[in-house]
């Protein structure tokens, strides 16, 4: 049965895999930032984690630095990493540490603990994923009412091996092609606000 104990033996040895298999890619997108951007090579940020605990989530950086909007930040290069997802392998990091499983809700920012429905906040029950439901469903181009609503569903339905095999699938399918890497008419993701859209 593929319990909470064998999500997280399922989760370690998966990433450990890809780290292993994805190191070339890794390697050569760390020295493109490196050149482009300048040191340092990683963003983090704490986001929330189970339970709302705070963790530090590493990312390949996309933006220079400074105030600005985000589409006013964000380089070609960096488009180019959202598009195909590869600004978020250092997350499987985050997974081997445990912060993080390979399925579950994408974590979010500290500051929109306090927005969230009750409802929405089912969504902190389980660990944060690389890839979750809502991005299975359109990543950035699901707007927050549903992606939200999407997040509570996973969280409440027993982890089961072919969900989240079916999830990871999808997700890589979406991040091979492109596709949703950015809400229509924003450059990311819009901030989430009280008024759901």
């Amino acid at each position: 049965m593929y319990a909470r104990c064998g999500k997280r033996i399922a989760d370690v040895v998966g990433a450990a895999l890809l780290l292993a298999a994805l190191a070339p890619v890794m390697a050569v997108v760390a020295v493109m930032v490196r050149i482009a951007l300048g040191a340092p090579v990683l963003f983090r940020q704490d986001r929330a984690g189970l339970g709302g605990a705070p963790f530090t989530l590493l990312k390949f950086r996309t933006m220079r630095d400074g105030p600005g909007e985000d589409a006013a930040r964000l380089t070609p290069m960096g488009r180019l990493l959202r598009r195909f997802a590869l600004d978020e392998l250092p997350q499987l990091v985050n997974v081997l540490r445990g912060e993080m499983s390979l399925v579950g809700p994408r974590p979010l920012p500290i500051a929109y603990l306090d927005r969230y429905t009750p409802r929405e906040a089912l969504r902190l029950s389980v660990r944060p994923g690389l890839a979750g439901l809502a991005q299975a469903a359109g990543r950035n181009a699901v707007g927050w009412a549903e992606r939200l609503e999407l997040d509570a569903r996973y969280a409440t339905t027993p982890p089961y091996l072919l969900r989240d095999a079916a999830i990871l699938r999808r997700c890589a399918i979406l991040a091979l092609t492109g596709r949703g890497a950015s809400a229509p008419g924003h450059a990311t993701m819009p901030e989430l606000t009280t008024d759901r859209i």
